[in-house]
């Protein structure tokens, strides 16, 4: 039987016969991946050569495109587009992205002059600045529903929390995309309204209030106070005055960066909170 090129015979455990296909582009041997006959792994080295020495005819939106809505890709095409059936959509968009940019990545990005597009599925990817290319380059995102978040030393990270959007925060009350598009992640995109736990801002046009709830089986009014910096210390300090009368609930912390430990030490000492949750810290149930 004549060699096909690109294919490598290889064997499992159990002894059952299979085959690797790869290729070699700007002096890097790239895997292709494994397919149960010889003639499958060859048609995969073809297109991926095609891909990276027919840049006329493959591009990385007409590719997206072609995966998700391939009837509409075919309508579109001008320049030929070959299908490819045998490469995975991931490995499609690391190699257009080896051949335009010159570097190879693991992940499903490419690259643009001041963004990337992380490329989850075919019509779906995220767009991060340049400055995150070390971090996802070296972090495959995973998405379940739509939770997206990274493995990182053992543990699941949300995506959102690397860019101050906390858990259980409200889109458009605690934090909002400038633009509107929620799979942009750029800096410049995202504006964090409410930084801290327990805090809601109240009222229009600039003249805001801060209401503080805690929970507690069930929400209780803390207070309502006139800076989101002063809301978020009644918060820590009704969180402290629950442990102090027995409440073993771990409350999440407001850290207050923008201010000096002597100025918090200040705020906190002068706050005071609402009537109603003194008297349920009290009153005998809550003991």
């Amino acid at each position: 039987m004549k060699k096909l090129v690109g294919v490598f015979e290889a064997k499992k455990k159990n002894g059952e016969r299979y085959y690797r296909s790869s290729i070699t582009y700007k002096g890097r041997h790239i895997s292709l991946g494994s397919f149960g006959i010889a003639e499958d792994a060859h048609s995969a080295y073809l297109e991926a050569d095609a891909i990276l020495h027919r840049p006329d005819c493959y591009e990385i939106e007409l590719l997206e495109t072609y995966f998700s809505q391939p009837e509409k890709a075919n309508k579109k095409d001008k320049k030929s587009f070959a299908k490819i059936d045998f490469l995975s959509f991931e490995k499609a968009v690391i190699l257009l992205n080896f051949r335009d940019n010159d570097i190879y990545f693991h992940c499903p990005i490419y690259l643009y002059k001041s963004y990337f597009h992380y490329y989850l599925e075919p019509g779906y990817h995220l767009t991060f600045d340049k400055e995150d290319l070390f971090y996802y380059s070296s972090h495959k995102i995973m998405r379940r529903g739509n939770h997206l978040f990274v493995a990182d030393y053992g543990m699941q990270v949300t995506i959102a929390s690397r860019y101050g959007i906390r858990n259980f925060a409200v889109k458009d009350r605690d934090y909002r995309f400038i633009n509107q598009d929620d799979t942009d992640y750029r800096y410049s995109n995202i504006e964090i309204i409410n930084p801290y736990h327990g805090v809601f801002r109240e009222g229009n046009f600039g003249a805001y209030s801060y209401r503080v709830l805690i929970h507690i089986n069930g929400n209780y009014i803390v207070g309502i106070y006139d800076n989101i910096e002063t809301a978020a210390i009644a918060y820590n300090k009704a969180a402290d005055l629950c442990h102090q009368y027995g409440i073993r609930k771990k409350f999440p912390v407001n850290y207050i960066e923008t201010i000096s430990p002597k100025t918090y030490a200040e705020i906190y000492s002068g706050l005071t909170v609402s009537e109603s949750l003194l008297k349920m810290l009290t009153s005998d149930c809550s003991q």
